[in-house]
């Protein structure tokens, strides 16, 4: 999933002071899932931000609205209804749900409440472990589902380094070592073979083409 954190509370507010009318729009997935923008973070927000104002000496109209993504129109579509109620958007979705939702209203602001981290995974109450880099050229079925790119401080592709000690990484010893994870693994299912096998160096050029990445199914597309 993709891990956010919310913006601190004075940047935020900064960041929409000049409007009236403003619409904290949550999204249940993601960055609900991490604990930044469900409806439960959406109405701690607007409290804050109408307690805030409101000892400012300013009223202003703050309303909540939680949507199942907002990555996907399907599901954005239900803003039309109520967007002309507001000057701006604060979005708690991550960057793709920001900029989709801006796309889909171009004639009103959408601001960040959050920042976007990583792609990752639970590491545990309140902890989220970056475990993809989208480099678009995955290697998990070698590496023992473990991500060199993400998960190596060095992002080797054939380690490890040999500055590790005691299984843990020779930049910061509080990480343990992912090659030495992915040789745990691979000897525990007596697949050591795959290590045998270079993995060149990855091209990027897909991923710093000077522009977005993009997917097309033309099997499911109508």
């Amino acid at each position: 999933m993709i891990v956010a954190e919310r913006k601190p509370f004075e940047e935020i507010k900064e960041s929409v002071k000049q409007y009236q009318r403003i619409l904290v729009l949550g999204c249940g997935t993601c960055v609900s899932v991490c604990l930044t923008g469900g409806e439960k973070e959406v109405g701690v927000l607007a409290s804050m931000l109408r307690m805030s104002f409101k000892l400012d000496g300013v009223e202003k109209k703050i309303g909540e609205m939680t949507v199942q993504r907002q990555c996907e129109k399907e599901f954005v579509e239900p803003l039309k209804a109520v967007v002309g109620d507001y000057d701006v958007i604060l979005s708690l979705g991550c960057g793709a749900g920001v900029q989709f939702v801006a796309d889909m209203f171009e004639e009103v602001p959408v601001v960040p409440g959050l920042n976007t981290k990583f792609i990752g995974a639970s590491g545990g109450t309140g902890t989220w472990e970056e475990v993809c880099a989208g480099c678009g050229d995955c290697v998990l079925a070698k590496t023992a589902g473990i991500c060199p790119i993400a998960r190596c401080s060095k992002r080797l592709l054939n380690g490890p380094c040999g500055g590790s000690q005691n299984g843990r990484c020779e930049i910061n010893p509080e990480l343990r070592c992912a090659w030495q994870m992915i040789y745990d693994r691979l000897r525990a299912r007596g697949q050591l073979e795959l290590l045998e096998e270079i993995m060149p160096p990855k091209s990027w050029k897909p991923a710093l083409s000077g522009g977005p990445r993009k997917l097309v199914r033309e099997d499911v597309m109508p």
